[in-house]
């Protein structure tokens, strides 16, 4: 497997594995439009994406506006391979090296992604948007 930066390029590729995902589905997938990862890509954030066989199979993106991470996903063919761990240590290795500001993210409660953020050391903080848990991760609870 490779991992690394994401370019334009992958942006359908993301949107790809963005919409095969079994939990934290999008109501409706032309609420995320290419034009948005262009912009978390290229002027909000940065992101980063894991090759197999040539095929993006999972991807992460970092919003440096809201101090959010954006989207972590893995194709469900590829899940239970440490993919998600290591683009999730990736990206926030790549944001505390720079800043020493929190992170939040939010995402569904009693998903997988709920475990696998406690696991990494978030911390649940309360509710965010449609009754998402929102969670927070600081520079000292960070462990790479």
């Amino acid at each position: 497997m490779i991992f690394r930066e994401a370019i334009i390029q992958d942006i359908p590729p993301i949107q790809w594995v963005r919409n095969s995902v079994k939990e934290n589905i999008l109501s409706d997938p032309s609420l995320v439009t290419d034009t948005d990862c262009e912009v978390f890509l290229t002027q909000r954030g940065k992101g980063w994406v894991c090759e197999a066989d040539q095929q993006i199979v999972g991807f992460a993106i970092i919003d440096m506006q809201e101090r959010n991470i954006w989207a972590l996903f893995v194709h469900p063919d590829f899940e239970k391979k440490g993919i998600g761990k290591k683009l999730h240590s990736m990206m926030l290795k790549w944001y505390f090296d720079q800043h020493s500001h929190k992170l939040w993210l939010g995402t569904e409660p009693g998903t997988r992604a709920e475990i696998f953020y406690q696991k990494q050391g978030w911390k649940a903080i309360g509710v965010h948007g449609k009754g998402e848990i929102k969670f927070e991760m600081s520079r000292e609870d960070f462990s790479p």
